[in-house]
């Protein structure tokens, strides 16, 4: 018997359900079916460019399980570029759609200085203190 699916965070949901190729009617098109899960995947990893472990974390899942859907997604995206295909976006398999992360929390390992940004800005690659790049997430301000 399969273990049971770990629920996964979804912090995004596009107000929109499918992508088409311009000029061309949906139902002369075939589709490509995107889960919720895939699409966040991708907003995490590519779009604000977090480290899988991190985009892992927001997601809630394992980084093997996060990597495993991130190559789903990538797969299924250029299948639809590359076929001129629809791209429909389903809600499928165990999602939770959840509010978005307010703050996430920096320290620099140099000096010592933590800083929090809002949620979906890029991480921050050098201290905006001393300049170092031994920039760190930390999960409270000032514990390492």
């Amino acid at each position: 018997m399969p273990r049971h699916r770990i629920c996964r965070r979804i912090a995004f949901q596009p107000d929109y359900t499918y992508f088409k190729p311009a000029g061309i009617r949906g139902r002369d098109l075939k589709s490509v079916d995107l889960t919720l899960e895939e699409l966040e995947a991708l907003r995490l990893k590519d779009y604000l460019d977090l480290g899988q472990k991190e985009a892992a974390w927001e997601m809630g899942v394992s980084q093997p399980t996060f990597h495993r859907v991130l190559e789903e997604a990538r797969k299924k995206v250029a299948k639809a570029l590359i076929d001129c295909s629809l791209l429909r976006i389903e809600k499928m398999g165990s999602t939770e759609v959840c509010e978005q992360r307010e703050k996430r929390i920096f320290g620099c390992a140099h000096c010592g200085y933590a800083w929090s940004i809002d949620y979906g800005e890029p991480r921050p690659l050098i201290c905006p203190t001393c300049g170092s790049n031994w920039v760190r997430r930390v999960e409270e301000k000032g514990k390492w």
